[in-house]
């Protein structure tokens, strides 16, 4: 069991972070080497092609290999900052990683993947083996994240904003209940049981980084070690609905009232979606979505905030409720 013991000055140092460079590492691992963790099959199926193109190049390879079920490589994981965490920040965080610091990392990594292709290897070795493997990363990224990063860091954000309501409001009790079914609160300090080793780590007055991820779902994972603060990495909410395969809601109840293509678009937005997320699934072109989302929002169906570059829709309380109906 890990536990992480919290003092009085630890309520106002704990902070949120959001962190790109983990949710790639973790989507990385999903693909490449647990076949059996759970990965909505949609996302699997439509990913799969592109990760095993990727697969085939060296480098690619070469950052596979720097992860394995028990460790990864410091430098290819770096703690976030804050919530304002963008790829181009852990992409440059990479790019800076002291050579000799990265080398034994990947000896290290190495070691425990004896089966390491020998043109990863071979990138491993080189002299920029860091900027490789970060061209590949960045690469990755581009082919497998990007796109849904706008929506999957919607979801991770109204989870920051619910979790900081309770921690500052009601407490640890509060902001742990729910956070995930193995994370407990118990007499000064947190606890997740299903964790091998029985140690303790007082958090010493500095807080406890509080991570809300996409793909460490259903699980949970938490740092101690340096680089890494004590970090406690969970599912963000709402994340297990994104997942699952629901069969969508047709629109047809809802045609005579809105016309067919709006119908489409609010019955799209069971998750905030960009204006560009929307054309793509539905087949519109983008300036017919933003005109159906510009009606529809003057309606009070839709609302819109930006998450980064992006602005996302998402259904109001009344457009929620005429889904509902037509369901």
């Amino acid at each position: 069991m890990l536990r992480f013991e919290v003092g009085a000055e630890d309520l106002v140092r704990s902070r949120f972070a959001l962190s790109p460079a983990f949710e790639l590492a973790n989507l990385l691992r999903l693909l490449g080497h647990h076949e059996g963790r759970p990965l909505p099959p949609a996302w699997r199926e439509r990913l799969r092609r592109p990760f095993e193109r990727l697969r085939r190049e060296p480098s690619v390879q070469a950052a596979l290999a720097l992860h394995n079920d028990r460790f990864g490589a410091d430098f290819v994981a770096i703690p976030p900052r804050g919530m304002a965490q963008t790829w181009a920040d852990d992409l440059a965080a990479i790019r800076s990683a002291p050579p000799e610091a990265a080398r034994r990392e990947i000896e290290r990594c190495l070691a425990a993947r004896p089966e390491t292709s020998p043109a990863a290897r071979a990138v491993l070795a080189a002299d920029d083996a860091v900027e490789q493997v970060a061209a590949a990363l960045d690469l990755a990224w581009q082919e497998l994240l990007a796109p849904d990063w706008p929506l999957l860091r919607a979801v991770c954000e109204r989870d920051v904003v619910h979790r900081a309501a309770q921690l500052g409001g009601q407490g640890w009790a509060a902001a742990l209940e729910g956070l995930h079914e193995n994370v407990r609160w118990h007499d000064g300090g947190i606890e997740i049981p299903p964790f091998d080793a029985r140690s303790t780590y007082p958090l010493r007055g500095e807080g406890l980084l509080l991570i809300p991820s996409a793909f460490v779902w259903p699980g949970v994972a938490a740092h101690h070690d340096p680089p890494w603060p004590c970090t406690l990495i969970y599912p963000a909410r709402g994340i297990a609905a994104l997942w699952e395969s629901a069969a969508p809601v047709s629109p047809d109840a809802l045609s005579a009232l809105l016309g067919r293509s709006r119908a489409r678009v609010l019955a799209a937005l069971d998750s905030p979606a960009s204006t560009t997320q929307l054309a793509r699934s539905l087949g519109f072109a983008p300036g017919a979505v933003a005109d159906h989302l510009a009606v529809l929002r003057a309606a009070g169906l839709l609302t819109r905030a930006r998450a980064g570059r992006s602005v996302l829709y998402r259904r109001t309380p009344m457009g929620e409720a005429l889904m509902g109906a037509a369901g």
